[in-house]
């Protein structure tokens, strides 16, 4: 069977890359790849069952190595016998320039599809990046947004767009237990944030749109709990964030949860709303699996996020928590219409049969086809 290897700095439960890299991998063993791992390193809770090969000289942050000959001495040797390659953001942003630039030499001249997900001119502080992307003849080039896609052509790199796709029957969590494990009272309306604490993923604006949902549920209703709504942040502080985060739930007018999720199911099924206040997002998955978990999401005005509304999702403003709370003192019926008309959108736009589809006719168009 032809062998591919999915490449990237690391590979975890919650990281937004390693969850595309897994949809990728099902759907490269459908069209008929052996496939593997090759990482800098494996997070806690990672469960794929395919083998993983881990070459520390590729994860972030790795001290730049005097000589990187023999990172790639050790590169070529875990790519020696792949049919096709997959490198998940590792050649796109510089969290490891050396790396980076490793891996592209490593496949000059061999198929290989370059998945970007955030490149360097995107990221104010990686804007004097110009290296990254690299690029050759033998590649082929996806973006997961038709934004990057158009920054890449201004560039003189050709790319075509597969936008992340989604398991339209997710598994179901087991609320009731979920809920218990964090501690959380019946009446507790939970808001997550299922998201690693990095400044752009905007902490802040979940907690006061957190806080707000509780003072609002108090005071417009006779029948609202009393009890304020609790904030969840189940992802680690990262990019030096923790010191800041420390400050901000200290702060924060309303209960906060630190606990890791369980699965990504649990985590729906324990939520009542899904924040996702983000600045800036590749894509950000957490409001589809939300939709598909019949969950409401309040977003940011990160630009992405309009492409994703042009397909008819129907989101709150993360800003604005007037009509969520709303929404959340309406009918059932009511709150179904929304529920039903989301799940709608992310089953039949974004499934990961579409993405399979498209996927198969870029390997296929390259010739790639085992």
């Amino acid at each position: 069977m032809a062998r591919c290897t999915i490449v990237s700095f690391r590979f975890g439960p919650t990281d937004g890359v390693s969850v595309v890299a897994r949809m990728w991998a099902d759907a490269l063993a459908g069209i008929g790849f052996d496939v593997d791992w090759l990482a800098g390193g494996i997070e806690p809770g990672w469960d794929d069952p395919r083998p993983v090969r881990i070459v520390n000289g590729l994860g972030i942050d790795h001290p730049e190595p005097p000589d990187s000959g023999p990172l790639a001495a050790e590169v070529a040797d875990a790519l020696a016998g792949s049919d096709l390659v997959v490198v998940e953001n590792l050649c796109t942003i510089p969290l490891n320039p050396t790396a980076s630039h490793v891996v592209a030499g490593a496949l000059r001249g061999r198929p290989a599809v370059l998945h970007h997900h955030d490149p360097p001119w995107q990221r104010e502080r990686f804007a004097h990046v110009t290296d990254l992307p690299p690029d050759d003849p033998a590649w082929r080039h996806v973006t997961i947004n038709d934004l990057t896609r158009g920054q890449m052509a201004d560039r003189g790199l050709t790319a075509v767009t597969i936008r992340n796709g989604f398991d339209p029957q997710p598994p179901i969590g087991d609320r009731e237990s979920s809920r218990d494990r964090l501690g959380l009272h019946p009446d507790d309306l939970l808001v997550v944030h299922p998201v690693r604490a990095i400044p752009r993923k905007a902490v802040d604006q979940a907690i006061a749109l957190t806080e707000a949902l509780g003072r609002d549920r108090s005071s417009r209703s006779q029948s609202a709990s009393s009890r304020p709504a609790t904030y969840w942040l189940p992802g680690p502080a990262e990019d030096g964030y923790g010191p800041e985060l420390v400050d901000l739930l200290a702060a924060a007018r309303c209960p906060v949860i630190r606990h890791p999720a369980t699965s990504r199911a649990d985590l729906y099924a324990a939520a009542d709303v899904v924040a996702f206040p983000s600045t800036w997002e590749g894509f950000g998955n957490p409001p589809v699996e939300a939709a598909l978990a019949r969950r409401p999401a309040a977003i940011g005005t990160y630009p992405v996020a309009g492409e994703l509304r042009d397909l008819g999702f129907r989101w709150f403003d993360a800003g604005d928590p007037g009509p969520l709370d709303d929404w959340l003192a309406a009918p059932a019926d009511e709150q179904a219409e929304l529920l039903d008309h989301n799940q709608r959108v992310a089953t039949t736009e974004l499934s990961t049969e579409r993405m399979t589809v498209e996927l198969e006719t870029l390997i296929d168009e390259a010739g790639w086809t085992p």
